[in-house]
């Protein structure tokens, strides 16, 4: 049968907020977990004193998740409507691990951002919604979670409160109403998840899986060239190096001669698998491991990119960014050095001149030259990364062009690269 077209769908929100848990009813849901799989978690976690974590244990496989009830590294999970068919990035909401949730947000077609009916929108959640703007994600489901939990239960005001803020907090960071829809469900008993719930009977919209099936899968730029960073290089006995990422932009069949930049190497891709499956070509979306020859496991690494050798990923000296300031305690000057995440790789660049001050709604030039910036300030900045990385214009691959800024531990400003200076390699 014809594959039915893919999107890739990530899971955010604030830690506790039922998101791990929305994962794996979705999954049961949509039988992609059988139930004796689900009764197995249940009978686990509740011998540790977490029985309501059942679902949830399905997308956090590590121990040290299970132990501490937290979502650490990206899992990847596949599920089917009649629709699409979906893999499914659960980013952690924990603050340590915001990293893992820009790599896993920068990869996602569409985002579900779910909120807790009872405490509504949090620090979090308004630091994950302005990821997802800046990263490109323009599909939203705002799943306000919990209805179960609010007082009085399933309360209809108490929903109407919460999707008034996180109205008014999206449209801030710039969606459009037809950018987003808002649901409420109670995951942990499955209300709205598939089926309209009596509970719930105020509610007139569709279910949470029939918003999910309403999503529109992206064109796909498959006449661009190659570009697959990198999340991992695995050796495998007997098969070789085998790198793993998603592809971007352009097709990758067996046989091609690629090259990584910044490492430099060259190889020739030979077999190609996703979800255990061998691939005749992998295309844009596609999260695939892929066997190469000619390159060693320590050649290559997370953050590089693959390119076709005859037009190759490309590595600035330097380069013009157009950045906003989300959450700086101070100034940010030349000088400043802090952690440039983008696609998968993290770098730490440094602020060589702040070229303009621009109005944040407009993109206007308000100043040449300033001597600083600060919070809710846009600019123009030249930048200049401490080791090799590869960038790519936001205007040849906008997958490639975006990045998040982080330091100390948070996320203080987010861009697009504008310009390269090419490095000579």
């Amino acid at each position: 049968m014809a594959e039915k077209p893919h999107l890739n769908l990530v899971f955010i929100g604030h830690v506790d907020h039922g998101k791990s848990t929305l994962v794996g009813r979705t999954l049961f849901e949509t039988g992609a977990i059988k139930e004796h799989v689900i009764n197995e978690y249940k009978k686990k976690a509740e011998e540790k004193g977490k029985g309501t974590f059942a679902f949830a244990w399905e997308m956090d496989q590590l121990e040290e998740e299970r132990e501490r009830g937290l979502t650490i590294d990206v899992m990847h999970k596949r599920f089917d409507t009649d629709k699409y068919y979906f893999t499914i990035i659960d980013a952690p909401g924990h603050r340590d691990f915001v990293k893992n949730m820009i790599t896993g947000t920068s990869q996602a077609d569409a985002a579900v951002l779910v909120v807790a009916a009872p405490e509504g929108p949090m620090a979090q959640t308004r630091e994950h919604t302005f990821l997802a703007r800046t990263l490109g994600v323009d599909q939203l489901i705002v799943a306000i979670n919990k209805m179960d939990a609010t007082q009085p239960e399933f309360s209809e005001d108490r929903f109407n409160q919460v999707k008034d803020e996180m109205t008014k907090l999206l449209k801030s960071v710039g969606y459009r109403d037809e950018q987003f829809k808002v649901v409420p469900i109670s995951d942990l008993h499955g209300h709205n998840i598939t089926r309209s719930s009596d509970d719930i009977s105020w509610w007139d919209g569709k279910t949470f899986l029939q918003y999910i099936n309403d999503l529109t899968a992206p064109e796909k730029p498959i006449n661009k060239p190659l570009r697959l960073p990198l999340q991992d290089v695995y050796s495998i006995t007997g098969i070789g190096t085998v790198p793993v990422g998603r592809v971007e932009t352009g097709i990758m069949r067996p046989g091609d001669k690629i090259h990584f930049m910044p490492a430099n190497v060259s190889g020739e891709v030979k077999s190609i698998e996703q979800h255990h499956e061998e691939l005749p070509k992998a295309e844009p979306g596609d999260n695939v491991g892929f066997n190469v020859r000619g390159v060693g496991k320590n050649d290559i690494r997370r953050g590089d990119v693959a390119g076709p050798v005859d037009d190759p990923p490309s590595v600035p000296e330097t380069f013009d960014a157009r950045i906003i300031v989300l959450d700086h305690p101070s100034v940010i000057t030349a000088g400043y050095t802090p952690v440039f995440h983008a696609h998968t790789a993290q770098v730490a660049c440094t602020f060589l001149e702040i070229k303009q001050k621009l109005n944040p709604k407009t993109g206007e030039v308000v100043e040449e030259n300033p001597d600083f910036i600060k919070n809710g300030d846009a600019a123009v900045v030249t930048v200049k990364p401490t080791r090799n990385m590869s960038l790519e214009r936001v205007e040849d691959f906008p997958e490639m062009g975006r990045f998040a800024i982080r330091d100390m531990g948070q996320t203080v400003a987010a861009g697009q690269c504008i310009d390269i200076k090419e490095k000579e390699m």
